[in-house]
């Protein structure tokens, strides 16, 4: 039992610094804030893999880490909702961390596949909710003249949390399809072909 925990936390803390390192090595980078990148993978295989509470946790330590090395502080809420809200709801991807796991230990590739997109999309949604709601509280006035905030903040948001979004689930997919062992899944023999 006690071997358990320590690995536990030992694979949060590696995963959260792995989450860090490639947010520092974005694909995109949105000109106010956000970038593509590989960030969320870690937060998430920890989510698939151990649950919801070890997933926030992973997503809590990575907003922490954000913010000791990128911070990007306008208001106390702001601070809350772009970094702290916002990391931390990663981990809601381990509301599905079962159904990859029995999907996967049955050979159903196909189940898992729709699990991990589902659990990866709450990830994202959540993160990209309070990334909206931050955009339209402290950064409407980098809105273009006539455009609404609601509509600035949805567009700028989206324009790199949709394919962080696809990347993240799509690199999961070949991931966990290939290793299902990372989500404590162990092949059968007769699925081993």
């Amino acid at each position: 039992m006690k071997t358990s925990k320590i690995q536990l936390m030992t694979e949060i803390a590696m995963c959260a610094a792995l989450a860090i390192v490639f947010d520092f090595l974005p694909l995109f980078t949105a000109p106010q804030g956000g970038s593509v990148s590989l960030s969320m993978i870690p937060v998430f295989l920890i989510a698939f893999r151990w649950g919801l509470k070890q997933g926030l946790i992973t997503g809590l330590l990575l907003a922490a880490l954000q913010i000791v090395t990128k911070l990007y502080f306008v208001h106390p809420i702001q601070v809350f909702l772009d970094y702290i809200l916002a990391f931390t709801s990663l981990g809601l991807a381990g509301l599905v961390y079962q159904q990859i796991k029995i999907s996967l230990a049955n050979g159903n590739k196909k189940s898992a596949a729709a699990y991990i997109i589902l659990g990866t999309f709450i990830g994202s949604l959540a993160r990209f909710i309070s990334h909206f709601i931050a955009g339209i509280v402290f950064y409407g006035s980098y809105a273009p003249k006539g455009t609404p905030v609601s509509l600035y903040s949805l567009v700028y948001n989206a324009w790199y949390m949709v394919p962080s979004f696809i990347i993240s689930a799509v690199l999961l997919i070949i991931l966990l399809s290939s290793a299902p062992v990372l989500v404590h899944v162990k092949k059968n023999r007769n699925q081993a072909a």
